[in-house]
């Protein structure tokens, strides 16, 4: 299984990026690199692009000790205690900044992780999930983004699209601000309640969805016109993008703790961002619209039946 996984997260990379290569018109920089502690990663980002302002799709595969702490702080393997303190890790993460305020931010991480040889019953597990961060809300792309990864789960006994939905909405839940940080998607870890084959199949299928759940959206809205007061709106939004993955983030949390790179791991964080003292936005306006569904999320596909 980890070498099913780890071709499967290269062969998901190499995909994602021709796509968008197509898309901006533009390459990327790949860098390889090797972790001290074992294993490594290849990281591919495009910078101030024609579409993406920046754009990263990172796979990492790495090995190594535990410290104690963190053991235990995981999910999947808390049974496990502080036994079977070797470890290891695999995935794919991406994020896409675009330039255009009305084009939104997407987010997709799939991964894999053992603990020891991954024979003990609680020592492997599946995680991942897929999420959308709109600076402008239009509601017929969350619904888009939405169905398809229903389709998605829909496919598999072992997932349930109603808890990974209501997953990601507690999980990208920015507590200081009383906000989600998009109009989210789904979010799932600690997968194990199939055989690792099923688990897989399952995960492998929601990032072969990932171009279907997003291209159509953004070629829908990158080449929209958009005033100044647009651009400055959306980076109060990315500001927030920042507050999460550097306050609450499992993920950012997981690679500072094991030594990971620090490039690959801040990838995710945006060129550009703001923050305003105050900031307050009008109501009626469409940065409201965007707000509202923040505090209050919305069950985008029971809505629109």
């Amino acid at each position: 299984m980890r070498q099913k996984m780890v071709d499967m997260v290269h062969q998901l990379q190499d995909t994602i990026c021709d796509a968008l290569k197509e898309i901006d018109g533009s390459t990327y920089r790949e860098d390889s690199w090797q972790r001290e502690e074992g294993g490594g990663g290849r990281s591919r980002v495009f910078s101030d692009g024609n579409v993406f302002e920046k754009a990263g799709v990172n796979v990492s595969v790495v090995h190594g000790t535990l410290r104690p702490e963190a053991a235990r702080a995981m999910g999947g393997g808390q049974q496990l205690g502080d036994e079977d303190l070797d470890f290891f890790a695999t995935g794919l993460s991406l994020v896409l900044h675009p330039h255009n305020p009305h084009a939104p931010t997407v987010h997709a991480n799939y991964r894999y992780f053992e603990r020891g040889d991954g024979r003990r019953e609680g020592s492997w597990w599946f995680g991942g999930g897929a999420d959308l961060t709109p600076s402008y809300l239009y509601e017929e792309d969350a619904v888009h983004f939405h169905e398809v990864l229903k389709t998605a789960c829909d496919n598999h006994a072992l997932a349930d699209y109603n808890r990974f939905k209501k997953w990601c909405d507690d999980y990208f839940y920015i507590k200081h601000r009383d906000e989600r940080r998009g109009v989210g998607g789904i979010f799932f870890d600690d997968v194990n309640n199939g055989t690792k084959e099923e688990c897989f199949q399952f995960v492998s299928e929601c990032g072969a969805s990932f171009l279907d759940s997003y291209i159509p959206i953004l070629e829908r809205r990158m080449n929209l016109p958009y005033s100044d007061e647009e651009k400055e709106w959306q980076q109060i939004r990315r500001g927030r993008y920042v507050e999460f993955n550097l306050v609450y983030d499992r993920g950012t949390t997981f690679g500072l703790t094991t030594n990971g790179r620090i490039e690959s791991i801040l990838m995710s964080l945006p060129l550009t961002s703001r923050w305003e003292y105050c900031h307050e936005v009008e109501h009626g306006t469409p940065e409201q619209k965007l707000v509202d569904v923040l505090v209050h999320p919305i069950d985008w596909l029971d809505t629109h039946e």
